[in-house]
């Protein structure tokens, strides 16, 4: 991720939680809040209701490969903690990568369409 760093502290997914905006969709929920840093910040939590570890990481190897691919579509300088429910454990790449754009756009996170190469 070019542009991106990790989200880490508690204390920061915390604040998201009870200060930022969210939306959900059946597989993601997804936190924002803008920052003064003028590049954003990704956190990922996947609960143990997800499945076991085998399944919780590679839930959270397609979302963080999904907002990979979308990076350049997203606004910069905010906070995102996305957060997969129970059902993205056995989604597809497909419909997660659906569900995060479908989030994004619902909270006006997204830009212009890249230009096409």
């Amino acid at each position: 991720m070019k542009h991106t760093t990790p989200l880490k502290q508690n204390r920061e997914f915390r604040r998201l939680y009870s200060r930022g905006k969210s939306a959900v969709c059946p597989t993601l929920a997804l936190y924002c809040r803008k920052n003064r840093l003028g590049r954003s910040r990704l956190g990922i939590t996947v609960g143990v209701k997800v499945g076991n570890a085998v399944r919780r990481n590679r839930t959270r190897r397609r979302i963080r490969e999904a907002y990979r691919i979308h990076e350049e579509r997203f606004l910069p300088g905010y906070d995102l903690v996305v957060v997969a429910r129970v059902r993205a454990g056995h989604a597809r790449f497909q419909e997660v990568e659906r569900g995060l754009l479908l989030l994004a756009d619902k909270l006006e996170l997204l830009g212009k369409e890249p230009v096409q190469r």
